[in-house]
């Protein structure tokens, strides 16, 4: 097993730490993102996001910032997580 790799993205003003470990167990990649103070993000609502994917899809992206940022371009269009940003940056009174 190779040592994982860290990096950090921001993301919309939200710090991501990316722990890539490759070739975690027969061909498969595991990479986890945490986010800064646990803030929600497109992929995870508790601020934390466990990935298992084949290596070979993860080269397609170049490395795992790469294929995270990705993730969230794609995830951050959905209806759920829009109503959950726009909760985040509108504060209940109640």
């Amino acid at each position: 097993m190779s040592a994982p790799t860290i990096s950090t993205i921001v993301w919309q003003g939200i710090c991501l730490t990316i722990r890539h470990q490759p070739d975690w167990a027969a061909g498969f990649d595991h990479i986890e993102i945490t986010s800064e103070r646990r803030l929600p993000f497109p992929i995870s609502e508790t601020g934390y996001r466990s990935h298992f994917l084949h290596g070979e899809d993860l080269k397609r992206y170049g490395d795992a910032q790469s294929f995270v940022t990705a993730w969230l371009a794609e995830a951050e269009q959905s209806p759920a997580w829009r109503r959950i940003a726009e909760t985040c940056r509108q504060p209940s009174l109640f």
